[in-house]
Order: structure tokens, then sequence, then C-alpha cells
């Protein structure tokens, strides 16, 4: 056999491999494409059905170009009935999208108590960084918000922790000064670490 038809050959074989690929590929976007559509318009129906499919590990499927999972847009719509069904199914809290968020900074941004609640429980990391260096325990103190503060810091966030410019979580919250009420928690989280809180728990109520 000539070596101009085993090189027709072997092209006419590479062709046919490309041809066979491509469905597979669009088939493996358009599911991980109508799983995340599913999930944003709320149709618990197709989002099961996807889950149950043996093997599936689309719940941690990404969007093409923001690389969102599920439980980003979720988050984002602040939906916690959601937020739980997506974890008692297997989604990671700890995946980060192009931006290099992850759900629960978020749900600290958003100021979600309940939802970042929901993610710590689900194992999501409370010492996530960005690009500046800050944890969410960083970003609960910037925005003031004590119940955040106070169930980040009962679920063992670092106050001590610097971001990029070498200022901590304790050392923000000193600069809004030392009778505030976010102050205050960070002195309450100290008395509760050495056993000196009387009364109710310290954590969410």
């Amino acid at each position: 056999m000539s070596r101009n038809i085993l090189r027709s050959i072997g092209i006419v074989a590479a062709l046919m491999g490309a041809v066979l690929a491509v469905p597979v590929a669009a088939q493996l976007f358009s599911e991980g494409f109508e799983f995340l559509k599913a999930v944003k318009d709320r149709d618990g129906d197709a989002v099961t059905e996807a889950l149950n499919e043996p093997g599936s590990t689309i719940v941690n499927t990404r969007d093409i170009s923001s690389g969102e999972t599920a439980l980003h847009i979720v988050t984002q719509r602040r939906d916690l009935v959601w937020i739980n069904f997506l974890t008692q199914r297997g989604a990671n809290p700890n995946i980060r999208d192009k931006r290099g968020v992850a759900p629960l900074q978020l749900a600290v941004q958003l100021g979600f108590v309940e939802g970042v609640e929901a993610l710590i429980k689900a194992s999501a990391d409370v010492e996530v960084t960005d690009s500046s260096g800050e944890t969410p325990l960083i970003a609960a103190v910037h925005r003031r918000d004590v119940g955040l503060i106070r169930l980040l810091l009962a679920n063992r966030a670092n106050p001590d922790r610097a971001d990029n410019s070498g200022r901590t979580a304790r050392d923000y919250a000193r600069l809004m000064g030392a009778r505030s009420a976010v102050m205050a928690e960070f002195e309450r989280a100290d008395a509760e670490r050495e056993g000196n809180v009387s009364g109710p728990g310290y954590g969410p109520q």
C-alpha cells in the first residue's frame, strides 16, 4: 500500500474522530448549561433529574464564562432553601469563580447571615481570602455587621490573620473605637475562648 494511500486513510480516520468528538463535547456543554439555567430558573424538577443521573458530578459544573457554580448563583440571590438543597447533594462550597470569589465571600458581601451559616455547615473555608488578602471576617468588620462577626468568630475565624496591608480584623475593629459594638464582639469572643463568659452560649442565637 502506497504512502499516499496510508496518509489519506490516516486523515480520514482523524476527521472521523473529530466529528464523533464534537457531539460528545457539545452534549457535555449543553448538560452543564441546561443545569445552570434550571438553577437560575428555580426549576426544581429539572435540577433534581440532572442530579439523579448515575455518577453525575454536574452539581459542581461551572459557567464557561464566569466560572460560577450553582452555589454561586443561589447565594447571590440569597436563596437559603437552594443552598441547603445543593450542599446536601454534594455542592462544593469552596469552588471559586473566575474572579477568585467563593460562595461564602458572596454571602458575607451581601450580609446574608443565614447563607453564611449554611455554607459553614457545609464545610466552607472561613479563612478564604480575596486578592487583597481580605478574609470573610475582615469583610464583616468593614460592614460593621455584628451578627456576621459573631457567627464567624463562633466558627473559629481567625481575628488576627492579616490582609495584604498587614492589618487584621481585630486591627480594623480597634479603629472603630474601644467601645464600639464591633470591638465588643472581639472581646466577647476572647472571653468565650478563655471560658469566662456566663449566661447564654456564644454564637448565633
